[in-house]
């Protein structure tokens, strides 16, 4: 057995190798979606159907089969936990029975990393007040995105 405190002993690589591995993918998350659609100009009124939710505050809308034309939303004036937070799986799952397939109106705001930060409404009602109402996270806590 050698001394050196560098060594990885051929038995300790998998492990090793694999944490690396899961904590690569699961350190950004948000690159994995589907959504490739230019962000429209701060401002701007924009529609459509959503596609894809990444998770309780962000979500895709466009049109069927073309995801390079889903357009990346974060919801404005709410706030859901991440993913890998305690309540995180649940809000998504919130998000996606609230609104999966179903037309959204937004306006435009700020950019935030890849997609538009937007408010989004559901049939006139602001989408999250109809996510506070089914159960979701308060808006306005949390780190800003």
């Amino acid at each position: 057995m050698s001394t050196d405190t560098t060594y990885i002993g051929s038995s300790m690589r998998f492990p090793v190798i694999l944490t690396v591995l899961v904590a690569a993918v699961s350190a950004s998350p948000a690159l994995a979606d589907p959504c490739e659609g230019a962000l429209p100009a701060k401002g701007t009124v924009f529609s459509g159907v959503v596609r894809y939710v990444g998770d309780g505050d962000g979500l895709c809308i466009g049109p069927a089969d073309r995801p390079d034309r889903w357009i990346e939303i974060r919801l404005a004036g709410f706030y859901a936990p991440e993913l890998n937070e305690p309540g995180g799986i649940a809000a998504k799952r919130r998000l996606e029975r609230v609104a999966m397939g179903k037309v959204l109106t937004c306006r435009a705001g700020r950019r935030s990393y890849d997609r538009v930060v937007a408010t989004c409404t559901l049939g006139g009602r602001p989408l999250g007040s109809v996510l506070r109402a089914a159960g979701g996270v308060e808006g306005g806590r949390g780190r800003p995105r």
